[in-house]
């Protein structure tokens, strides 16, 4: 748990110059080194000259596919685009891709390295306390880079350090895993449902926060629901002071209330946001949670119509994490087999406890889910149409449904759900969280001179998007990984370490 500063500590760190504009592309996508013999034991095509040839090439800013074109990869950057019929330089290594598409590594901008566990769950949804955030370092890497995650934002962390670490040595070449943002622990105040997170005493100590993990190298922050305004605004300028972004899952602090302090980014789309909610008192999370407001918000009414434009105004992106509250959808359907084997015995127990008391949901509760569910796709939509960055990530954590990486692309299905087109789903699941980084010029969008992290996929998910999940290889930095060497050695992991 983070401890507050001492007031000396505190001074030191309050008191120091600005510092210079922080350079996002040097900490997140460092030069890459090469690959250990353990990384390198999933490595099936060695990064090099490689030309991947009558492939459709899905370029992740929301244009038309490009049919039959062949792809050049050199010294881990895309070289070149030309036509299938162009000749391939004698020194690259041709890979027939034909019937297959490459589109860029997915940007996954709320993609957790934990999981959370319910002690001793039973049947009836009884589980002991604390609940406890055990964390995923083994599997969670694996399971992202194997789905085609190539960069990612944790968006959240419970154990800082060993986020950070895991970080090093993944760059390092050490470890299997995507680029990685490290967010530094939540920003969270009293009363936390979470016994390992540090509870901010004040607006000082948020400042003073702030401060000391932007000195570890944390890249980003995340506010949490029960934070005060006055401890979310001091944070929010902190970060700001460093170059850095803050997030917010909210509840005690309304969207607009975020928006007029500044905050850069939102977290779970509409469904957390309480300034509707019956008796909402100011800096409280109220126990409805954000659910009263989200059903009161029809897309073309007042409110959200006034809601968006807000967000626009102090340009406030957000994040949609539609998987996490599948379980509202009236369509949503048991994970399939190969996601379950990929669970722990006791973490697949849960899913299909927490499963079945979804199914077990009153007529009249699951009519206000599908409420709840539907008015969510709408926002979302209407938020993009009006020009606002929509960003997206599964949260994968102990609600069951969702698992890293497959929950990414569960993400960009289900955008094509809310009415965007598979492109324009795609761009949101890539190209808009690389800006929103401030990392467009290197990654999510495949053009010459750009970073060489790609997914090549059989079939067309320009046109069907469940085509994304059909993973063959995932290139980072130009070496190409075999998703199923990586998805074979976390086989039954998930939920244990």
């Amino acid at each position: 748990m983070i401890r507050t500063l001492t007031p000396l500590a505190a001074t030191l760190l309050l008191g120091a110059a600005a510092p210079a504009p922080f350079d996002m592309a040097a900490k997140i996508l460092p030069q890459p080194a090469a690959p250990s013999a353990d990384v390198k034991a999933f490595v099936k095509v060695d990064a090099g000259p490689v030309a991947l040839t009558h492939v459709r090439i899905i370029d992740g800013t929301g244009a038309p596919a490009q049919a039959d074109r062949t792809l050049l990869i050199e010294n881990g950057r895309i070289a070149a685009i030309q036509a299938a019929a162009d000749t391939v330089p004698d020194r690259y290594k041709v890979i027939d891709a034909t019937g297959k598409s490459v589109m860029p590594g997915l940007v996954g901008m709320h993609d957790h390295m934990y999981y959370i566990a319910r002690p001793n769950l039973d049947a009836t949804g009884h589980g002991d306390e604390p609940l406890m955030v055990p964390q995923m370092t083994f599997s969670s890497p694996r399971l992202y880079l194997a789905a085609g995650v190539t960069t990612l934002r944790t968006t959240g962390s419970v154990e800082p350090y060993t986020d950070l670490n895991l970080k090093h040595e993944i760059d390092a070449g050490h470890i299997v895993g995507p680029h990685m943002d490290v967010t530094a622990p939540y920003l969270e105040g009293p009363n936390s449902p979470f016994i390992q997170m540090h509870q901010l005493s004040g607006a000082a100590d948020a400042r003073a926060t702030v401060a000391f993990w932007a000195s570890q190298g944390a890249t980003s922050y995340k506010a949490y629901m029960n934070i005060t305004r006055a401890e979310l605004g001091a944070a929010i300028e902190e970060a700001h002071r460093h170059g850095l972004k803050v997030t917010g899952h909210l509840c005690s602090v309304s969207y607009p209330e975020a928006a007029a302090l500044g905050i850069d980014n939102l977290e779970h789309g509409f469904w957390v946001n309480t300034q509707l909610d019956p008796g909402k008192k100011p800096d409280i999370c109220p126990d409805s949670n954000g659910d009263p407001t989200l059903a009161a918000m029809t897309p073309n009414g007042d409110p959200a119509k006034a809601l968006i434009a807000l967000l626009l105004s102090h340009h406030v992106a957000v994040t949609s994490t539609l998987p996490v509250f599948e379980g509202a959808s009236p369509t949503y359907r048991t994970l399939p087999p190969r996601q379950l084997e990929l669970m722990s015995p006791q973490a697949r127990q849960d899913y299909f406890y927490l499963r079945g008391l979804n199914l077990a949901h009153t007529p009249e509760r699951r009519a206000a889910d599908a409420k709840m569910w539907a008015n969510e796709l709408a926002l979302e939509r209407e938020f993009a149409a009006a020009g606002g960055l929509l960003l997206a990530g599964p949260d994968p954590t102990g609600g069951g449904q969702v698992l890293p990486g497959f929950g990414d692309q569960r993400e960009i299905e289900l955008l094509v759900q809310a009415g965007f087109s598979p492109v324009e789903a795609i761009r949101i699941g890539t190209l808009n969280g690389a800006a929103y980084l401030g990392l467009d010029k290197r990654i999510g969008s495949i053009a010459p001179g750009k970073d060489a992290d790609l997914v090549l996929v059989k079939g067309d998910p320009s046109t069907s998007i469940a085509d994304i999940e059909n993973v063959e290889t995932v290139f980072k930095d130009g070496a190409g990984y075999d998703p199923a060497l990586i998805l074979n050695s976390v086989r039954s992991r998930y939920g244990q370490y």
